[in-house]
């Protein structure tokens, strides 16, 4: 498989069924193919197909998934196109850096996803917190509203001039050659932390999402392998079994 065919262009919630078909016709014109969709609110129709314009296929080939985690669950880096964003505290790559990184990733091998909102909203505070970073196009602050296909293409150029002018940034190597943890699998430790931390008091009152948030933030940089993953794990639920069995003495 080539680099390429392992960056996918994720479309969370579209509202208009032709932004859908303009974007895959971005998309092909850049050489990329893999377009997914998660909750459309309406499915493909004449005017998708017709807006594709020859990217029929790209349409045909696309899979629906429920939820955006389902989408970028076998994803090693997931990049989340949005305004900026104050509440979710993300790294902040303009369109080139995050193009180079992207092929950079994609040819380790790794999965990789460019993931786009809503047209009106954008993506949520939730979903933006399964990016590992954040994408700004630059627009004019005067006129900023983009056009979802229009931010397609954007980003398909930027990733279609990194393979041609072989300028992807080097990525560092999780675990000494180990295997990458799979955005799936550190979900599962993102949850096992919540739990634990909530089963030893850690918060005490306070509300959990801000450590929450900032302990998301430092791991998504550790760029963790899946025995680190496994590690981690181990150790949280030997501090949930001390946790529970305290508990039980108490009663």
């Amino acid at each position: 498989m080539s680099a390429s065919a392992r960056i996918r262009f994720v479309l969370v919630g579209t509202q208009h069924p032709g932004n859908i078909g303009a974007a895959a016709r971005a998309m092909k014109t850049m050489g990329l193919a893999r377009l997914v969709l998660v909750a459309p609110e309406q499915p493909l129709d004449e005017t998708a197909y017709r807006r594709s314009a020859g990217a029929e296929d790209v349409l045909g080939d696309a899979p629906v998934f429920a939820t955006l985690a389902e989408a970028v669950a076998d994803c090693r880096l997931v990049l989340g196109c949005t305004a900026r964003s104050r509440r979710v505290q993300l790294e902040e790559l303009l369109p080139e850096t995050a193009g180079q990184r992207a092929v950079s990733r994609a040819a380790e091998p790794a999965e990789v996803a460019f993931v786009f909102g809503r047209e009106r909203t954008g993506l949520t505070n939730d979903e933006l917190q399964l990016c590992h970073v954040a994408v700004h196009i630059p627009s004019d602050p005067e006129f900023s509203s983009l056009n979802l296909a229009a931010a397609v293409q954007v980003l398909a150029y930027e990733v279609r001039m990194a393979q041609l002018e072989g300028q992807a940034a080097p990525a560092a190597e999780p675990g000494y050659g180990e295997a990458p943890a799979s955005h799936a699998q550190l979900e599962g430790l993102f949850g096992q932390f919540g739990d634990t931390l909530d089963q030893i008091d850690f918060h005490k009152g306070r509300a959990p999402e801000s450590a929450m948030r900032k302990l998301r933030r430092l791991f998504m940089k550790a760029d963790l392998s899946e025995q680190e993953v496994r590690l981690l794990r181990g150790i949280l639920s030997d501090a949930q079994r001390m946790a529970r069995l305290a508990g039980e003495r108490q009663n």
